[in-house]
C-alpha cells in the first residue's frame, strides 16, 4: 500500500512538472523559425543545384565531391565553433554570423559559370552552417529541460524540414519563371530573415566561460558514455550520403523518359515529398524519444535506411520506385537528425556542451565527407555496390546503438 502511494505521489509530481514546463518558449520558437527560413533559402539552392550542374554536363562523381568536401569542411567548422563557444560569455553572435555566411554562400551560385564556382560557394555556405549548428543546439538545450528535449529538438527539426519542403516548391516555381541565376540570387532574402530572428527572439542564458581549457582538454573530459555513443553514430554516418545525390539520380532517370527539363522538375517534386515525410518524422520521433529509450528509436531509424537502398537497386525509373526512395529517406533522416541531438543533449555536462555538440557534428560531417564522395563514385561504377555499402554501414551503426545504452542526466523511459 505504501509503495503504491509513493508511486502515485511520484507520478503526480512528474505530471505537475510536465504541466508547468513550457517547452515552446520564445527561444525555441525563434530557433525553429530561423531554421525554417534558413533551410528554405539553402534548399531552394540545393534543389536547383543538381539540375544546374547537369546542364553543365557534370556527373554524380562531381556532385558527390562537392557535397563531400562541403560537409567535411563544415564538420571542422562545427568542432571549432563548438569549442570556441564554450570559451565565450555570449554565444549568440556566433550563431548570427553563421546564418549570414550561409545565406551569402548560397547567393553566390548566381554568379557561377564553372563547377568549381559552385564548390566554393557550397563550401563557404556550409562552413557558416557548421559554425552555427553547435551553438544553436546549446542555446536550444539551455532554453529547455531534459524531459522535453525530444519535443524541442523535434520542433526545431520539423521547422527546418518545413523550410526544406517550401524551398523545393519555390525552386520549381522560380526556375520555371526566372531561371537558375535569379533563383539563386533570391535565396538571400530568407537567409537574412533567419539571422534577424536569432537577433530579436532568441534569449541566451548566462554561463561561465571556459577560456583556459584547451580543445584537447575539453574533448578528453567528455563523458565515456558519450564517446561510446559517437562510435555508433560514426559508423552509421559513413552510409549517410547527401540527398542531392537522390535528386541527381532521379533527374537522370526521369530525363530518359521525359527530357532534361521535365525530368529535373519531377525530381524536385519528389524531393518536396521527401521533405514532407522528413517534417512529420522529426516531431514524431522527438515525441517518441520523450517516452521510449532514445537509443532504440535511433537504432530503428538507422535500420530504415535499408528500404530506400534496396529500392534503388531495382532497375527502371518508375514513380513507385522513386516514391519509396524519397519517402523512406525522409522518414529515416527525420529520426536520425532529431534523435542524435536529443540523445547527445542528455549526455553532455554544461561546461562542455558546445564542444560535445561540435564533436558530434564533426563525426557526422566526416561521415558525410566519406559517404557522399564514395557513394557518388561507386554509383558511377556500379549502383548496386553503392547501395550494398549503404546497407552494411546503416545496419552496423544500428546494431552498435541498440547495444549501447546511453547513461545520461535524464532517461525518459525511467521517468515514465
Amino acid at each position: 500500500m505504501k509503495l503504491e502511494k509513493r508511486r502515485f505521489r511520484l507520478k503526480a509530481k512528474f505530471m505537475a512538472r510536465q504541466f508547468r514546463t513550457r517547452w515552446l518558449n520564445p527561444t525555441v520558437l525563434g530557433i525553429g523559425l530561423a531554421s525554417f527560413f534558413s533551410d528554405m533559402g539553402h534548399e531552394i539552392a540545393t534543389a536547383a543545384m543538381p539540375a544546374f550542374l547537369a546542364s553543365l554536363g557534370m556527373s554524380s562523381a562531381v556532385l558527390g565531391l562537392i557535397e563531400g568536401l562541403a560537409d567535411g569542411l563544415s564538420s571542422f567548422a562545427k568542432l571549432l565553433s563548438g569549442f570556441y563557444s564554450d570559451r565565450l560569455r555570449k554565444r549568440k553572435p556566433l550563431a548570427i554570423a553563421g546564418y549570414f555566411v550561409t545565406a551569402s554562400g548560397m547567393v553566390s551560385f548566381a554568379l557561377a559559370t564553372q563547377w568549381w564556382h559552385i564548390l566554393c560557394g557550397r563550401v563557404g555556405g556550409w562552413i557558416g552552417r557548421g559554425a552555427r549548428t553547435p551553438v544553436r543546439n546549446v542555446l536550444l538545450t539551455e532554453a529547455t529541460t531534459p524531459e522535453i528535449y525530444g519535443r524541442a529538438f523535434g520542433f526545431e527539426r520539423a521547422m527546418d524540414s518545413a523550410g526544406a519542403t517550401v524551398g523545393p516548391i519555390a525552386a520549381l516555381l522560380l526556375v520555371a519563371t526566372v531561371g537558375f541565376r535569379w533563383t539563386f540570387a533570391l535565396t538571400f532574402v530568407p537567409g537574412i530573415i533567419a539571422a534577424l530572428l536569432i537577433v530579436f527572439l532568441v534569449r541566451e542564458k548566462p554561463h561561465v566561460p571556459q577560456p583556459h581549457v584547451s580543445l584537447g582538454g575539453h574533448m578528453k573530459s567528455l563523458p565515456k558514455s558519450f564517446q561510446k555513443y559517437l562510435i555508433g553514430v560514426g559508423i552509421a554516418g559513413i552510409g549517410d550520403f547527401s540527398n542531392t545525390l537522390l535528386i541527381l539520380w532521379a533527374t537522370q532517370a526521369f530525363s530518359t523518359r521525359f527530357g532534361m527539363t521535365k525530368g529535373a522538375l519531377l525530381a524536385m517534386l519528389f524531393y518536396v515529398g521527401y521533405n514532407l515525410c522528413y517534417t512529420c518524422s522529426c516531431y514524431t520521433s522527438g515525441f517518441l524519444a520523450d517516452r521510449f529509450p532514445k537509443h532504440l528509436v535511433l537504432a530503428i531509424g538507422y535500420s530504415l535506411a535499408v528500404i530506400p537502398a534496396v529500392a534503388l537497386m531495382v532497375p527502371g525509373a518508375s514513380f513507385l520506385k522513386f516514391g519509396i526512395v524519397f519517402a523512406f529517406s525522409g522518414v529515416y533522416m527525420g529520426v536520425w537528425e532529431t534523435l542524435e541531438n536529443t540523445t547527445a543533449a542528455t549526455l553532455l555536462p554544461v561546461a562542455t556542451r558546445g564542444t560535445g555538440f561540435g564533436v558530434l557534428a564533426t563525426v557526422n560531417g566526416l561521415g558525410d565527407l566519406f559517404s557522399s564522395a564514395s557513394v557518388g563514385f561507386l554509383w558511377a561504377i556500379e549502383p548496386v555496390a553503392a547501395m550494398i555499402y549503404v546497407i552494411i554501414a546503416s545496419l552496423a551503426g544500428a546494431a552498435i546503438i541498440a547495444n549501447t545504452r546511453p547513461i545520461g542526466v535524464y532517461e525518459s523511459s525511467v521517468a515514465h
